[in-house]
C-alpha cells in the first residue's frame, strides 16, 4: 500500500519535471528573441524572462491548489513571436511595457466582463488563424537561413532535431537546443563567457504610453493570447473532461501579466502547447491526481527562471541566426496549425490570406505593426466580400409524373398517388380522377358498361377506329384506362400482358368488343 501511494505522487511528479523542462527549452529562446526585438538590454532581458517564469509557476501553483485541476500556465509564445515580427515600437522600451500592462489589463477585462472574451472568440477563427500564421512565419524561416550563413553550426542543430521529431518528438527542441549549446560552447573564448553576470535580477522600467505602441502592439499581444494560448489551452483541458473556470483564469493570468510587465514580462496565460503533459493519462491514471503535476510544472518552471542569466548569457555569444532558427523550429507545428486554421473554411479563404500576406510583410505604419494592420485589412475584405444568402426556390425532385388529363369541366389534373389507399379513394367525391381505375384486361369479373366509370371518363372510347379492335394478336393492346392518355394505356398494357397466354389476350378482347357493342 505503502509503495502504490509513493508511485501515485512519484508519477505525476515526474510529469511535472518533464512539462516544465520542456516548456522551458522549448521557446526560452522566442522571449528572450522578442523582448530584445523591442528595445530591451540584456538586464532587460534575463528579468522579463525571470519575471515571466516566476509568475506563471505561481499561478500554475494558485489554480492546482485552489481547484485541483491541472491547469498549467506558461508564457505567450506566440506573443513572444509578436514581439520579434513587430520590431522596435515608437517610444522604445518604456513604451513596450506599457503596452505589456495594456494587454495584460485587457486579459483581466475579459475574465470580469464575458461579453469582451466572447467578442474575442467571435473573431472568425480564419482571420485570427491567418494572423498567427504571419507573425509566426519570420521566425520559422530563420532554420533556413541558418544552414546558409552558419552551416557548421546549424547543420547538427537542424540534424538533431529531425531525428527526435522522428522518434521523441517531445523532446525535438530541447535535444536542438542542447546541440545548439554545445555548438556555442565549443566556439566561444571562456573568457568572454567568464565575464559576464550569470545571475538574473528584477530590472524594472516605467511604463510609457504611446498610441502607435497602443495599438500596433498592445492590442494584437491581447488578441494573440487569447485565441491562440487562452482559448485552445481552455479546449485541453475541457478535451480530458476538465471543467476549469475560465473567468478566474483570465483574471489571475492576467493579473499576472500586469505584476510582470513593469519587470520586463510580456504576457502569461493558460498553457496549450505543454498542457496535456500534465492534464493527459501519462501524468496519472486517475484524473483526480493530475493535478499535481501541474503544481510540480509551476515550481519547476519558476526555479528554471533562475537560469534567465545563464540563457541571456548564450543566446548574447552565439550567432543571432542560430538561436532564432532553434526558436523557429520550435514555433514549426503552431504554424501548420494555424495555417490549416487560416484555410479551413473557403468562404474565408481569401481574406485569411490577405491577413496573412500583410502580416507577414512585416510593414510598419503610423508607427503600428504589422499584426494590426494584418487583422484591419482580414477584416475589411471579409466584411466586403461577404457573401450573403439569397432566397433560393426549391428545386424540384426529379420524379416520373403521370400526364395531365382533363376533367370534364375542363380543368387540369392528374391520377391519384399511388400512395392513395382505398378507403381515402372511397371518401372523395365521385370523380373519375378519384375512383379507383379498373382495368378490363386484368379484371375481366367487371363490365365496363356498367362500371361506375362508364360514361364519365374524359378519355376517348373504344371505337371501330381504335387500335385496340384491329388487333388481333393483342400484344399491344391500347385500351387506356380512365384518367390515362391512348399513349400510357399502350405502354401499362405492354407491361402487363408481356409473357401472357393467347387465351387471356382473346378473352381481354372479347370484352372489350362487347364493350363496344353496348
Amino acid at each position: 500500500m505503502e509503495g502504490d501511494g509513493m508511485a501515485g505522487v512519484l508519477q505525476p511528479v515526474l510529469a511535472g519535471v518533464v512539462t516544465a523542462l520542456v516548456g522551458f527549452a522549448s521557446s526560452f529562446t522566442v522571449v528572450l528573441a522578442g523582448l530584445r526585438a523591442v528595445g530591451a538590454t540584456e538586464s532587460q532581458a534575463a528579468s522579463g524572462l525571470l519575471a515571466v517564469c516566476v509568475v506563471s509557476g505561481a499561478s500554475a501553483v494558485w489554480f492546482g491548489l485552489r481547484h485541483r485541476l491541472p491547469m498549467s500556465v506558461a508564457w505567450s509564445t506566440p506573443g513572444a513571436a509578436l514581439l520579434v515580427a513587430t520590431g522596435p515600437v515608437a517610444g522604445g522600451w518604456p513604451a513596450a511595457v506599457g503596452a505589456f500592462v495594456v494587454s495584460g489589463l485587457l486579459v483581466v477585462a475579459a475574465g470580469l466582463f464575458p461579453p469582451l472574451s466572447r467578442a474575442v472568440a467571435a473573431i472568425p477563427k480564419p482571420i485570427a488563424g491567418a494572423m498567427l500564421a504571419g507573425v509566426l512565419l519570420p521566425l520559422c524561416t530563420a532554420p533556413v537561413r541558418a544552414l546558409v550563413e552558419v552551416p557548421a553550426l546549424a547543420g547538427p542543430v537542424v540534424v538533431v532535431w529531425l531525428l527526435l521529431h522522428r522518434f521523441a518528438r517531445r523532446w525535438a527542441v530541447p535535444g536542438a537546443l542542447v546541440v545548439a549549446v554545445a555548438a556555442i560552447a565549443l566556439t566561444t573564448p571562456s573568457g568572454r563567457l567568464g565575464g559576464t553576470g550569470l545571475w538574473p535580477a528584477f530590472d524594472p522600467t516605467p511604463p510609457a504610453w504611446s498610441l502607435p505602441a497602443l495599438a500596433g502592439l498592445a492590442v494584437p499581444l491581447f488578441l494573440v493570447t487569447m485565441a491562440a494560448q487562452n482559448v485552445p489551452g481552455m479546449a485541453v483541458l475541457t478535451g480530458y473532461g476538465y471543467r476549469p473556470p475560465f473567468g478566474s483564469a483570465l483574471r489571475v493570468t492576467g493579473l499576472a501579466s500586469v505584476a510582470a510587465a513593469p519587470v520586463g514580462g510580456h504576457a502569461v496565460n493558460l498553457a496549450a502547447i505543454t498542457a496535456a503533459l500534465a492534464a493527459g493519462p501519462d501524468a496519472h491514471p486517475d484524473p483526480d491526481r493530475r493535478w499535481i503535476a501541474s503544481v510540480t510544472a509551476g515550481v519547476g518552471l519558476a526555479l528554471l527562471g533562475l537560469g534567465a542569466g545563464v540563457a541571456t548569457t548564450l543566446v548574447l555569444l552565439s550567432p543571432p541566426v542560430l538561436i532564432e532558427a532553434v526558436a523557429g523550429l520550435a514555433l514549426l507545428g503552431a504554424l501548420a496549425t494555424a495555417l490549416t486554421t487560416a484555410v479551413a473554411e473557403p468562404d474565408a479563404r481569401e481574406a485569411a490570406v490577405v491577413t496573412f500576406v500583410v502580416t507577414a510583410a512585416g510593414v510598419t505604419l503610423l508607427g503600428i505593426g504589422g499584426a494590426f494592420w494584418g487583422l484591419l485589412a482580414g477584416g475589411a475584405m471579409r466584411l466586403l466580400f461577404r457573401r450573403r444568402p439569397f432566397p433560393q426556390r426549391a428545386r424540384p425532385v426529379p420524379q416520373s409524373r403521370p400526364a395531365e388529363r382533363k376533367h370534364p369541366d375542363g380543368a387540369a389534373g392528374s391520377e391519384p398517388s399511388d400512395r392513395e389507399t382505398p378507403d381515402q379513394a372511397a371518401s372523395q367525391p365521385a370523380d373519375p380522377s378519384s375512383l379507383p381505375q379498373v382495368d378490363p384486361a386484368r379484371s375481366p369479373q367487371v363490365d365496363p358498361a356498367t362500371s361506375p366509370q362508364a360514361g364519365r371518363s374524359s378519355s376517348p372510347q373504344v371505337g371501330p377506329s381504335s387500335p385496340r379492335s384491329t388487333s388481333p394478336g393483342c400484344p399491344v393492346g391500347t385500351v387506356a384506362r380512365p384518367g390515362q392518355s391512348q399513349e400510357q394505356g399502350t405502354r401499362t398494357e405492354r407491361e402487363t400482358r408481356e409473357g401472357e397466354d393467347a387465351s387471356e389476350c382473346s378473352f381481354g378482347a372479347a370484352r372489350t368488343d362487347g364493350a363496344r357493342r353496348d
